[in-house]
């Protein structure tokens, strides 16, 4: 892990890279609104967006609303997000967040990181996920790829993900900080991967402090 940090002007190259090869880029999982985008990012720890997608494929297209997960029961979400890791918890956090959007924000998601963060089974990255992509704020959630990318590239080196996420938000450049989430997160997905990056196809492999780079 890198110990030095990259200089504004290197950040901002950074980013002018990622916009320049995917000016709209995209979250990998399945929603229909912003209730079963945070369902999805909810069902969605320690467990791959594949794996998540698998199983809310049919789940949403009989439930997109508190109301109808309320009424489905937590049996039978069960029977639907089986395969996926820590279902039984998972299902009973959903239930449970469901009845709280439900009485106390009349089944409205809201629109504050502190109350998205009191649901059950919601925490910072989950709240800062549905922030970004259900509202369009300019929030930074810090998962593992992001967390090693901060290190890894001197871009906000950090010994937890709140200390990345913090120092991401003082040095991504405004007009980049909408989409930073996304393009960080496929960076560290597809090309600089955890145990053998792709230095080669990699669009900042030039001013990352990473060394040594993969051939």
């Amino acid at each position: 892990m890198a110990q030095r940090r990259l200089k504004p002007d290197q950040v901002t190259e950074i980013f002018r890279r990622f916009h320049r090869a995917d000016p709209t880029p995209q979250g990998e999982l399945d929603y229909v609104n912003p209730y079963t985008l945070l369902v999805a990012v909810a069902l969605s720890a320690q467990a791959t967006d594949v794996s998540v997608n698998r199983a809310t494929g049919p789940l949403f297209k009989v439930v997109d609303s508190p109301e109808k997960m309320v009424a489905l029961g937590e049996e039978k979400l069960i029977s639907h997000i089986r395969t996926i890791g820590l279902y039984r918890m998972k299902a009973k956090n959903v239930i449970r967040l469901s009845q709280i959007l439900i009485e106390k924000y009349g089944s409205v998601v809201p629109r504050d990181r502190d109350a998205l963060e009191e649901l059950p089974g919601v925490g910072r990255k989950t709240a800062n996920v549905v922030l970004n992509i259900a509202f369009g704020e300019p929030t930074i959630a810090v998962d593992t790829h992001i967390f090693r990318l901060g290190n890894r590239t001197g871009l906000a080196p950090g010994k937890t993900p709140l200390e990345v996420e913090l120092k991401l938000e003082k040095a991504v450049p405004g007009e980049y900080k909408r989409h930073a989430h996304h393009w960080l997160i496929l960076h560290g997905r597809y090309i600089c991967k955890a145990r053998k990056p792709e230095c080669p196809r990699c669009l900042i492999a030039d001013l990352c402090l990473f060394t040594p780079k993969t051939v």
